[in-house]
């Protein structure tokens, strides 16, 4: 399973989705390393550079279902309850490593 996150410098979100995706991982007994992405980075490819952030790719498929980027700005996630907010909740993160079996 190859999981990235992908941020830019400054993101006031990436520190709060890097414990969230951590949680998860320990909550679903994975033991898996996280690739972390400048998304400003020269050497980041093309094809991740139009992310937001924190984007959470598992086997390189967005966690909440986008098929396609949304731009280089904050990303947004909606909870549960329809609320907008700046990290993927665990449950989310959660349904997204289930799905994905183990090689």
């Amino acid at each position: 399973m190859k999981i990235q996150l992908l941020t830019f410098p400054g993101c006031p979100n990436a520190s709060a989705a890097r414990e969230t995706l951590r949680t998860a991982l320990v909550s679903a007994g994975m033991d898996a390393n996280v690739e972390e992405i400048d998304l400003t980075s020269r050497e980041t490819p093309e094809q991740l550079r139009g992310w937001g952030s924190p984007t959470v790719l598992i086997d390189g498929i967005d966690i909440a279902g986008e098929q396609t980027p949304s731009g280089t700005s904050c990303r947004l996630y909606r909870d549960v309850d329809g609320r907008l907010r700046g990290v993927p909740s665990q449950a989310l993160v959660l349904a997204a490593l289930r799905r994905r079996p183990e090689r």
